[in-house]
């Protein structure tokens, strides 16, 4: 039995409208009223995120000062994972033919994410995922859970569902993060990092992955032609 771990956000959900929108949002609140400020296009700022440049970088580079950099991080932080922002996401457009592809091939498939339930509930009854991925194969955070890091966060549901899991033959893991890449070394899960996320190549390259492929759809590809 083959088991396939899947991130949720970047593998299957593009993110990067719902990130700009805050990114204006946080730039409008922090800019003075008469200030001159410098709006990133999307794909501007979306090659900085992938860059992994810090938020405070990225308001220096919009105009802001340092003392108006540190404003726009926290509205940041305190936004970004909020509604109405989730209504932003969209699916990536392979991302179903690739789950499609999975229930086909009789793989058991789990989807691990750093969103907490509320926040994956809304994504899965928007866009009616919940028949990929079984109740007992989703982990995410509870709603109360105090986050640290991703890449502390992750190993730990990593942990939990290796522990609760009933045994495989062979399991992979699909990712965009350096969280995702931490989560399966650990464990000695094969991974596959993917570019259609919130990082670049050249990040995912740095954490040393088995793989980086374009998307879903490849990585799944590639694992039935195994």
């Amino acid at each position: 039995m083959l088991r396939l771990i899947t991130d949720f956000d970047g593998p299957i959900m593009d993110v990067s409208e719902r990130y700009y929108q805050v990114y204006l949002l946080c730039l409008e609140k922090t800019r003075y009223s008469e200030q001159e400020v410098r709006q990133l296009s999307k794909q501007e700022f979306w090659q900085l995120k992938r860059s992994h440049i810090p938020e405070t970088q990225i308001a220096l580079k919009s105009g802001l000062d340092t003392e108006q950099a540190q404003q726009f991080s926290q509205i940041r932080k305190k936004t970004v994972h909020t509604q109405p922002y989730f209504d932003y996401d969209v699916m990536i457009p392979t991302a179903l033919s690739a789950l499609t592809k999975v229930k086909f091939a009789g793989i058991d498939l789990a989807v691990m994410t750093m969103r907490r339930v509320r926040e994956l509930d809304y994504a899965f009854n928007k866009y009616d995922l919940g028949k990929f991925f079984a109740e007992d194969r989703r982990y995410c955070l509870g709603n109360d859970y105090v986050k640290t890091r991703d890449i502390e966060d992750k190993p730990l549901l990593m942990s939990k569902a290796v522990t609760e899991l009933p045994p495989v033959t062979d399991t992979w893991m699909i990712g965009d993060t350096e969280a995702d890449i931490a989560a399966a070394k650990k464990h000695n899960i094969k991974m596959i990092a993917v570019e259609s996320g919130i990082r670049d190549r050249t990040q995912l390259a740095s954490y040393n992955p088995d793989f980086i492929l374009p998307d879903l759809v490849t990585a799944v590809d590639f694992i039935l032609s195994q």
